[in-house]
């Protein structure tokens, strides 16, 4: 029986306590940031957002409604675990306390960064300390295990990069290249307050970002759809956010101007978010996390590249999902099996990528063949748990080969 006719016996599901959505919602943070603090410390995620003056303005609309500001270094790469621990200690060195909040401006590293800094905080505000704690030791698979026994402090996140949905997740993806990992330092406490989604700040995000970011988005939907912990409400989300997105993506990339598909694409990074938060993702996103710190490649960029091997390489197990999925969004195609779905999906996404400028093979992306089996070594955390599919060593390893 589909999913759609069956019904669920026992799930859970999280979310952002507020999300506030619409072009020019943004003017409004000084109400919302109210909800929940009386000082805001921002962390911008381009150095684009301070020269357009975008963080002047939301430091102007904070101090109109009687919130002041700090503004801490934009942060323009994939957090570190050495960010983390530097922005903690700087906002501890600056008088943090109860009754701030992290306004991260930006895509996945500002807001994740907010995340873990919020929580090394909240920890050392806690615990009485003038030193925060390392987030290493919080790091899932790396740190000692120890869990945060203090609230953080709270996060009121503004996305602009329409892809990661780090707005809406409960944990922050945290690096380091020596050693090299990537991993997650998960709390449901972290979780966003307050989201506000205003599809006008994405018009700052150059192309290139736009394009890897929103095929970011694409991937979640998908992975989340299929995961083996697949939950009802993010496979219902997912399909509206994959519908929106398929369609909206080559228009942003046409036209930056055009609000009208900036908003889709917020909206369903927005919904992504929300789906992997509560079902989790898959070897797409397994794999990019070893790519990023062997081999430096931007998360979106990976997840992008990776999506269709990856729905290839799941296309039998999943074959149910994959008909539902062409079905919908492709309601003219008739299709006999899943299996024929599937790789009906892989061929069309990939179509898009190449629409957009994604590159096709690993190569293109500066993998070497003796990278591979670091690749391989670091590919089996979190998200890699949820691939519909089990994949051994030396499966992944050819996969990895015949993308090279």
């Amino acid at each position: 029986m589909s999913w759609f006719l069956a019904a669920p016996k026992s799930y859970e599901f999280v979310a952002p306590r507020h999300i506030v959505f619409g072009v020019g919602r943004s003017r409004e943070v000084g109400q919302w940031v109210q909800t929940v603090a009386r000082r805001a410390w921002i962390l911008p995620g381009a150095k684009t957002l301070v020269d357009s003056g975008v963080i002047d303005e939301l430091a102007h609309r904070l101090q109109e409604a009687g919130i002041s500001s700090f503004r801490l270094p934009e942060i323009e790469h994939e957090p570190l675990v050495e960010d983390v621990d530097r922005t903690a200690q700087l906002m501890l060195e600056n008088g943090a306390e109860r009754g701030d909040c992290l306004l991260p401006v930006g895509g996945g590293s500002a807001i994740d960064l907010a995340k873990a800094v919020a929580g090394m905080v909240g920890e050392a505000l806690g615990s009485g300390c003038t030193t925060p704690p390392s987030i290493v030791e919080f790091l899932e698979g790396v740190g000692t295990g120890r869990r945060m026994t203090h609230s953080p402090l709270p996060v009121v996140a503004l996305p602009t990069t329409a892809g990661t949905g780090a707005e809406a997740t409960r944990n922050a993806v945290i690096s380091s290249y020596d050693p090299p990992f990537k991993k997650s330092f998960r709390d449901s406490r972290l979780m966003p307050q307050v989201v506000i989604v205003d599809p006008v700040l994405g018009k700052t995000v150059p192309p290139a970002v736009t394009a890897a970011t929103g095929m970011d988005a694409i991937t979640q939907l998908v992975e989340s759809y299929i995961s083996k912990r697949w939950q009802p409400i993010p496979r219902a989300l997912s399909l509206q956010g994959l519908k929106l997105a398929v369609e909206a993506l080559p228009r942003v990339m046409e036209d930056g101007e055009d609000l009208e598909a900036r908003a889709a694409m917020a909206h369903a990074a927005l919904l992504s978010g929300m789906a992997l938060a509560n079902s989790g993702l898959g070897m797409a996103h397994g794999i990019a996390a070893a790519l990023g710190v062997v081999c430096r490649v931007p998360h979106g960029l990976a997840c992008a590249l990776l999506l269709p091997t990856a729905i290839r390489t799941n296309a039998e197990v999943s074959a149910s999902a994959f008909l539902e999925l062409v079905r919908w969004l492709y309601p003219e195609k008739s299709m006999a099996d899943g299996k024929s779905a599937a790789l009906f999906l892989a061929d069309k996404l990939e179509s898009l990528c190449r629409q957009i400028g994604i590159p096709q093979r690993l190569s293109q992306v500066g993998v070497k063949r003796e990278d591979l089996p670091a690749i391989v070594q670091g590919s089996y955390g979190t998200s890699m748990q949820g691939n519909p599919k089990e994949l051994s060593p030396d499966e992944l390893l050819k996969i990895l080969e015949e993308l090279l």
